[in-house]
């Protein structure tokens, strides 16, 4: 359930707000983020701060300052790589997660329906609904939404790796890409049973997007206390077509090429040691033990979000 925000209902003192912006998020939008979010943030409700990013994960360590230094909210302006560095700092604490989504995919925002525009964004803020969502650990690290092993975690490196950012730019390098990907071996384990498989697509799901729409793993939920494996072999070129369409239409699970596996903990095996984590990528382990951390974060949602929950 989504709780009304305590900071907006009977408050006797303003709460604080810092905003993290990370000024390579967004093309064209940092030089107005400070006066839009003068402009438009509620004044009677926030005291607020802003900072920006220097370089990477430059937002976990002023995230983690922010708690220590009392700041009831800590917003994340930028796309999901600024979400997780914000995100996994403020895990287990009582410190709650804003978004104003600027990036290319923004899949944790549009799962919780903050909207895409600054604006509407910033007056999410001061509605002020939220609610306590689960998180992930594998072999201890955190992660927020997603967590990918396969074609995806490959995608997102040699997007990294490129000058130019947003949707275009990660459709060319699919296609570019797709033909001459091989698949990780891979072996996992849920509960009793053990899977092998080469796995082109190779997701823990949180949330039910990677972003633009994709969405994956359409019955994720981030407060049920369950994560979701999800998997695909390599199909016939002659399928993409209908899977493309399947994921936008949200009916994945729907795809006989598709295998969704709901579970609490599970460890797992990868020849290619290699991942992304809410889009970021890294080098990993060969054997991960992988599990879900039960609200364990506080996050700022948007007024919609009860109603396709």
């Amino acid at each position: 359930m989504i709780a009304k925000s305590p900071y907006l209902s009977e408050m006797s003192s303003k709460k604080r707000i810092r905003f993290i912006i990370n000024p390579i998020s967004g093309i064209g939008k940092k030089n107005q983020l400070p006066d839009l979010i003068d402009t438009y943030l509620d004044h009677d409700k926030y005291d607020y701060e802003i900072r920006l990013t220097e370089y990477r994960n430059h937002a976990k360590k002023i995230a983690k300052d922010s708690t220590e230094e009392g700041f009831d909210i800590v917003c994340a302006v930028g796309g999901d790589g600024s979400v997780h560095e914000v995100g996994t700092s403020l895990i287990g604490t009582k410190t709650v997660m804003a978004i104003i989504p600027t990036g290319s995919g923004n899949g944790l925002a549009r799962h919780v329906q903050i909207p895409l525009e600054i604006i509407d964004a910033i007056q999410c803020i001061n509605d002020g609904y939220t609610t306590k969502m689960d998180t992930i650990s594998v072999n201890d690290r955190p992660l927020i939404g997603f967590g990918g092993f396969g074609f995806d975690a490959f995608i997102a490196k040699k997007f990294d790796d490129v000058s130019k950012r947003g949707f275009s730019t990660y459709v060319k390098l699919v296609l570019k890409e797709f033909l001459g990907y091989k698949a990780p071996r891979i072996e996992l384990r849920i509960a009793e049973k053990t899977y092998h498989t080469r796995a082109f697509l190779c997701s823990i799901a949180n949330s039910s997007e990677f972003g633009n729409g994709f969405c994956i793993s359409p019955n994720s939920k981030i407060d049920d206390g369950m994560l979701e494996f999800c998997l695909m072999k390599r199909l016939p070129i002659l399928g993409m077509p209908k899977l493309i369409l399947d994921f936008f239409l949200r009916k994945a699970d729907k795809n006989r090429h598709i295998s969704i596996l709901p579970f609490s903990e599970a460890t797992m095996r990868i020849n290619r040691p290699f991942a992304h984590f809410d889009g970021e990528p890294m080098d990993i382990p060969n054997e991960l033990k992988i599990s879900v951390n039960s609200k364990s974060l506080n996050i700022l949602v948007g007024k919609k979000y009860d109603e396709v929950r």
